[in-house]
This record gives C-alpha cells, sequence and structure tokens, in this order.
C-alpha cells in the first residue's frame, strides 16, 4: 500500500485513511461494501488478492456505490502488483470509470471489456484491457476468484 501514496491526487497523500470494508471482517457481500462506503464525497481506494496471490485493484476519487450509471472522474486508475507496481490511468477516451449495482461492479470499460470486475458475491472477478484505461490484464488470468478483498476510504 505505501507504493500507492504516490500514485494518489497530491491533495489526498496527507490524509488519514482508514479501512472501511474488508472481507475478513466484514464477508464477502458487494451489498456490504456499498453500505461499509464513506462519506460521498471520499475517495475510495480497493485491493484485491486474488487466489493465485496477485494483487491488483484500483482508486476511485469518488465513494464507491450503487449506481444507475458510470460515475466517477479522471483521478480513477487502476493498478497492478504482477510483479511490480504498474499503474494505468485515464486515457481520455471515455468516461466509463465507476458503476455498480447489487450484481455487478464494474471500473474502467468500452467495447463490452471492462478493466476490472466483480461479481455480487464478490467471490469471483475479471480483467480485460479496456480503452477507459488502456490497460494490461490485472491478474494472470482474464477471470479470477478473490482471496482478500479491502476498501480504504478517508475519515
Amino acid at each position: 500500500v505505501p507504493q500507492l501514496w504516490p500514485q494518489l491526487p497530491s491533495r489526498l497523500t496527507q490524509q488519514p485513511w482508514h479501512l472501511l470494508y474488508s472481507t475478513g471482517r466484514d464477508g464477502f457481500s458487494l451489498r456490504t461494501l456499498y453500505r461499509s462506503g464513506a462519506r460521498p464525497d471520499s475517495p475510495a481506494l480497493l485491493l484485491i488478492r486474488d487466489t493465485e496471490a496477485q494483487a491488483f485493484g484500483a482508486f476511485s476519487g469518488s465513494a464507491i456505490r450503487s449506481s444507475s450509471g458510470f460515475y466517477g472522474t479522471g483521478e480513477t486508475f487502476l493498478f497492478s502488483f504482477c510483479p511490480e507496481l504498474k499503474v494505468f490511468r485515464w486515457t481520455g477516451r471515455n468516461d466509463f470509470f465507476v458503476k455498480g449495482d447489487v450484481n455487478l461492479l464494474m471500473v474502467g470499460g468500452g467495447s463490452g471489456r471492462f478493466g476490472l470486475w466483480l461479481d455480487g458475491d464478490l467471490h469471483h472477478g475479471g480483467s480485460q484491457p479496456c480503452e477507459t484505461f488502456d490497460n494490461e490484464i490485472l491478474s494472470h488470468r482474464e477471470e479470477f476468484c478473490i482471496q482478500d478483498l479491502e476498501m480504504w476510504g478517508l475519515a
């Protein structure tokens, strides 16, 4: 996590971050993750470890929440630690930053592909190259099983 701080917007690097949600503490549920969210204007950091011990995730400049459409800003990015930190920032080609409902959370998109998606039970997810971030696949495989997931937000 300390490797990610320099990647965050400078206005956030001196802020106190707190663990808002953890599968180890709160169980595996996208609904619970949404309920655990910080105030609406608070950014969120999603950290995922899959069952192959790969670590990756997403930063959103606004709280992760259920929505009928895409929301967020160009501060949003995807990242992977496979094997060292790689950050995939907004390309400007579209504004498909974050969208979620009770069955699916998506970060980045375009042409039917999502940079990162998580199912409603937070057991499965996937990653594909997408227009929003021009990212690589974040894990070793396009579809993965989630071992641990955390969401961090500002106090």
